[in-house]
């Protein structure tokens, strides 16, 4: 009998130990993902962060040509728990509450270029907003298997889906809409002789703060968050590569 008690405890302890292991190996051998309930729990909590954070002055700091945004922080959290596609997804949804804006004329400029052409503004809202939540999962995916520290992964995710919202956003808005009567009134204003002073006329300063922000808050966020899920045991059992 006590053999037996022995033999339970023994395989009990081994039990834990592996689980313990797992949990610690999370984006060594493999990168962890969420079980499908939370998955889903967490895009449709995201997605209600984001529709609250579009509507609210929580997602934009507006100023007079355009805003900073804080709405890529859900993108950059969506990176780091779910997958590529998740986050293209919530990404997604970004670009579907800008263009609401846009029809809404709550955003001076998207606004103005709905009432030009309103399909061009639809792919300027989306498009930007995909690739950007898309590229960033498989940022922190590549970082994540190789990242040593467990918080590299997490800081360069949080700062490179910023930058790409602003590079991805500008050069879209610059290709679809350069030529544009409200484009030339922007670079005349600022006096942008070329479409690189124009840039960061439009969005140097903007850029940069809002990389910086979003980068400390993402990777505060996401770094804790990583840690709850692992010790609330969210993330299906590891698999070796």
């Amino acid at each position: 009998m006590k053999a037996m008690t022995k033999e339970h405890k023994e395989k009990a302890k081994e039990k834990a130990k592996q689980s313990s292991q797992a949990v610690k190996q999370a984006g060594k051998t493999a990168y962890p993902e969420l079980k499908p309930t939370f998955r889903l729990a967490f895009l449709g909590l995201l997605t209600a962060i984001m529709f609250i954070m579009a509507f609210t002055p929580l997602g934009y700091l507006k100023t007079p040509v355009l805003s900073i945004t804080f709405m890529t922080v859900p993108v950059i959290i969506a990176a780091v728990l779910l997958s590529p596609v998740d986050s293209a997804i919530v990404g997604g949804i970004f670009g579907l509450t800008s263009f609401i804006q846009a029809v809404s004329g709550a955003s001076a400029l998207t606004g103005a270029l709905f009432q030009l052409n309103p399909w061009l503004t639809a792919i300027l809202c989306f498009v930007p907003r995909i690739l950007e939540g898309w590229l960033g999962g498989l940022v922190f995916r590549a970082l994540r298997k190789i990242d040593k520290t467990k918080l590299i992964s997490y800081a360069v995710t949080s700062l490179a889906v910023p930058l790409m919202n602003t590079l991805f956003f500008m050069s879209t808005l610059f290709l679809l809409f350069y030529n544009t009567d409200i484009i030339k009134g922007i670079a005349e204003k600022n006096g942008a002789d070329n479409i690189f002073a124009l840039f960061f006329a439009m969005a140097g300063v903007n850029a940069v703060l809002e990389a910086v922000i979003c980068f400390v808050i993402g990777t505060a966020i996401t770094k804790a968050l990583a840690v709850v899920a692992g010790k609330a045991k969210m993330y299906k059992p590891m698999k070796s590569t």
